[in-house]
């Protein structure tokens, strides 16, 4: 349970403990030594009373009348005096006088020191007019009691009291000594929030541990923030690489492609076929390139100029060149006319993949719809089917690069997808993949083309004026 707490709690108990050890251990020590020497006090000041009165009580006897007379005020004196008790008590153990409410003690008396009924009680031998008598002085031991409860009492608020101080103080000190560390942990998650490895930490200006660890830290981070620099242009220029080199192949791919298709053309047998077979690889490598290219031009961060295009054609474009692959499904369009800002050729390429992935990995016989409306003041792009779905393992990793369901076989590259999500951002619009229960819904949302929004502006302006 300790380790669960923060460490200035940690501190501030392990203080109030090392206290609390010290302080009882000082409060038995004095106590057992303060109650002794009360105890030892209270029978010294009681046997002192006793002899006090046995030498100083007076007592009158009347041979006339046969009474004893005893002075009141000494009674009523000793009587006020800390709820003791006197009685006067013949050789026979009769009681000659006594103060009012003196408790009744059994026995014949004897010389000496008792404690009987709650009392401790001193008798002495006192000569009277007609014998010797005893004189009983008795003091209540609740008394004493009351005087060690409240001994014990204050020992016991002193050490409370101290504990309690002990941990106050102890919570203050660490508090104090742990606001650098505080003030370091501030800095760390705001660093971690904004992945900002630039912000410097403020190194305190003490020589201890707490300095050296926020110095540790700003050196470490500025370590990282070089490193970060270093793989941020190793990447940039990998990037541009990329960019260029799938550029330039475009141009070698395509002169070869030509050559292939003329070749195909005129040769006939095995030499055609290894044409046509050599034609099909080169398209696949183009097709392969452009995605490359595609990609590589997101991540360099270069955009294609942007114009209004027709989302509506645009998917009727891409479905009417899949259609080989629409042989042994059923693929059905619903479209309204919606116009976004955006390069027509990715935004083509985004659909035909999306049309692709829904003829590819669904069963012959699946209907596989597509829709294209406006919705929200967006335009939205939908591509569902009726199939098994997207496996939950790749649920969260369909987007990425290269990956590729159990049911691929080679006949794509795992870009498909990938090129959709890089097609979205750079449109300013975002995808999403959705349970059809059955299949998968992939919903493409962009920015409708201003000109379109004034437009319907302007129809609904139009029709409030007629209405």
């Amino acid at each position: 349970m300790l380790d669960r707490l923060p460490i200035r709690w940690r501190l501030a108990l392990t203080s109030a403990a090392l206290t609390f050890a010290i302080l009882c251990t000082f409060a038995i020590a004095v106590g057992e030594l303060t109650q002794r020497r009360i105890r030892e006090d209270f029978r010294e000041q009681t046997a002192e009373a006793a002899d006090r009165l046995s030498h100083n009580f007076v007592v009158e006897y009347d041979p006339s009348t046969g009474t004893v007379r005893i002075d009141k005020r000494q009674l009523e004196l000793v009587a006020g005096s800390e709820s003791a008790a006197l009685r006067i008590l013949d050789q026979a153990g009769g009681v000659i006088r006594q103060t009012p409410g003196a408790p009744a003690f059994s026995g014949v008396p004897r010389v000496g020191s008792a404690i009987e009924h709650g009392y401790r009680i001193e008798t002495r031998l006192i000569p009277l007019q007609f014998g010797a008598g005893y004189l009983q002085f008795a003091r209540p031991l609740s008394d004493l009691e009351a005087t060690l409860r409240r001994v014990r009492f204050f020992l016991l608020f002193g050490v409370l009291g101290g504990t309690a101080l002990s941990l106050l103080g102890g919570l203050m000190v660490a508090r104090r000594a742990m606001a650098p560390i505080a003030l370091l942990t501030a800095t760390a998650e705001e660093i971690r929030r904004t992945r900002d490895p630039d912000r410097r930490i403020d190194v305190p200006t003490t020589e201890d541990e707490v300095a050296q660890l926020a110095l540790t830290l700003d050196e470490m981070l500025q370590a990282l923030a070089a490193a970060r620099d270093e793989t941020e242009a190793a990447l940039d220029r990998q990037r541009e690489f990329v960019a260029d080199a799938s550029h330039e192949l475009r141009t070698p791919l395509t002169s070869v492609i030509a050559n292939l298709e003329l070749l195909a053309d005129t040769l006939d047998g095995e030499q055609g076929e290894g044409a046509r077979a050599a034609l099909r690889s080169s398209q696949r490598m183009r097709r392969l390139v452009a995605d490359l290219l595609l990609l590589a031009r997101a991540d360099a961060g270069r955009h294609a100029p942007q114009a209004p295009v027709d989302l509506e054609a645009v998917l009727g474009e891409a479905a009417a060149e899949v259609g080989t692959l629409a042989r042994d499904h059923e693929l059905s369009l619903e479209t309204h006319r919606v116009w976004v800002e955006g390069v027509r050729d990715d935004l083509h390429r985004l659909a035909r993949n999306l049309l692709e992935n829904a003829l590819r990995h669904t069963p012959p016989g699946t209907h596989v719809r597509a829709r294209v409306d406006r919705r929200d003041g967006q335009a939205e792009l939908v591509v569902e089917d009726d199939g098994p779905g997207i496996p939950r393992e790749l649920r969260d990793r369909v987007f990425e690069r290269f990956v590729r369901g159990a049911g691929d076989h080679g006949a794509s590259f795992g870009l498909g997808l990938s090129i959709v999500r890089a097609v979205a951002d750079e449109h300013a619009g975002s995808v999403v993949v959705e349970d059809a229960r059955p299949g998968a819904r992939f919903v493409v949302r962009l920015p409708v083309s201003a000109a379109q929004s004034l437009d319907l502006d302007d129809d609904r302006q139009h029709h409030r004026a007629t209405a």
